[in-house]
């Protein structure tokens, strides 16, 4: 309904493509642009992979150290709300002038604005381990390490895979945004591009290929959790089946 209403009032609303392009307009740009955007559409998506990755191992790396050093979250917290903090559109223009116009830049602000929330999502999880079940654990003669193996990282999944799905969706709008600040190719100078041209077909054309990729991610995302949780999926398929063979109980007295 919302692209139809858009359609129409760009058609008969007496508004010029350079302003509002209708959806059919943008649709048919994007298609002869193709090339143009497959070619600038690879550098984001492999920045924003990189810098996922390197984003995943920090955040599982300093919510183990924080669990495993409580008074190192007292130290570390401040530190880590304070950047997120930071606005991007002031902070990439200087990751690019100090770090250069490669990889490097994009890898560091898409960590930066992906981190947070798995981190958090991971060290709650962890605090939310059933005691009994560690004491079982350190009971039997297991270690620290053991017992967070075992106990204390599989109890996180719920809320790390929660907070994966958070961070995923800001992975495309940070690479976006770094190569806005300076790069060679990819979507962010692709959209600079159509703008100082006055090409909004083209900008829309490039922000439905980067809507993409991010459901694309959310999606891969929700698929990787149900591979890695089995469980969930044999309670959820319990519970719809218990749901079912329950009597619904009407024209009982």
């Amino acid at each position: 309904m919302l692209l139809t209403a858009w359609e129409l009032y760009a058609r008969f609303g007496d508004i010029a493509p350079t302003i509002l392009p209708a959806p059919s307009r943008v649709l048919a740009q994007a298609w002869e642009s193709r090339a143009a955007l497959a070619e600038n559409t690879l550098p984001t998506i492999s920045a924003t992979l990189a810098g996922f990755a390197c984003s995943l191992l920090a955040a599982f790396v300093l919510s183990a150290l924080v669990d495993f050093l409580p008074r190192l979250r007292r130290a570390l917290f401040p530190i880590l709300i304070a950047s997120q903090t930071l606005p991007l559109v002031a902070i990439a223009p200087l990751v690019v002038l100090w770090f250069g116009f490669g990889l490097l830049p994009k890898i560091l602000l898409i960590a930066l604005v992906t981190f947070f929330p798995m981190m958090v999502a991971l060290v709650e999880g962890y605090a939310a381990t059933e005691k009994e079940i560690s004491q079982m654990l350190a009971a039997m003669g297991a270690g620290r390490w053991r017992i967070f193996w075992l106990a204390r990282l599989p109890s996180a999944l719920p809320y790390f895979f929660a907070g994966l799905r958070i961070s995923i969706t800001y992975a495309v709008v940070g690479a976006i945004f770094a190569e806005y600040a300076g790069a060679a190719k990819g979507l962010g100078i692709y959209m600079l591009s159509a703008k100082n041209n006055f090409r909004p077909d083209l900008v829309l054309a490039a922000v439905a290929v980067s809507s993409a990729l991010t459901l694309a991610l959310f999606g891969l995302a929700v698929l990787v959790q149900r591979l890695a949780m089995p469980w969930e999926n044999a309670k959820s398929e319990r519970a719809g089946r218990d749901d079912k063979a329950e009597p619904s109980g009407e024209g009982r007295p």
